[in-house]
């Protein structure tokens, strides 16, 4: 993954997750699986483990920590009302950025460059 491609998850990462727990509640590494089988292949499991520290102190997710088969409970997240509110304003705001930036793009094809 390119240079562009990093800096321009940075700001959408946090709506990519909030929307993998919009489809089901999973615990990190489930949500790490669930970025590589997207495509997101070299995102760091720390990255997500880091980001899920911050929608959860931001109140975007519910935790509840499940027994695990080996070690410690494991937190398992869920989407929250204020989650699904956040999540909605994240597709509204990618929205207007992708039909803007097509209509950019379009507008540059016409004119040749």
């Amino acid at each position: 993954m390119g240079k562009q491609m990093t800096e321009m998850l940075k700001g959408t990462l946090e709506g990519i997750v909030l929307a993998i727990l919009a489809v089901g509640a999973a615990h990190g590494a489930e949500i790490t699986a669930r970025l590589r089988e997207r495509g997101f292949t070299d995102i760091a499991e720390g990255t997500v483990y880091a980001l899920l520290v911050r929608i959860e102190q931001k109140g975007l997710v519910d935790v509840e920590k499940v027994p695990s088969e080996k070690g410690p409970p494991r937190k398992v997240y869920s989407l929250s009302a204020q989650g699904r509110d956040y999540l909605d304003e994240f597709w509204t705001s990618w929205n207007f950025l992708t039909n803007q930036l097509t209509d950019l793009k379009t507008d540059a094809h016409e004119r040749g460059h």
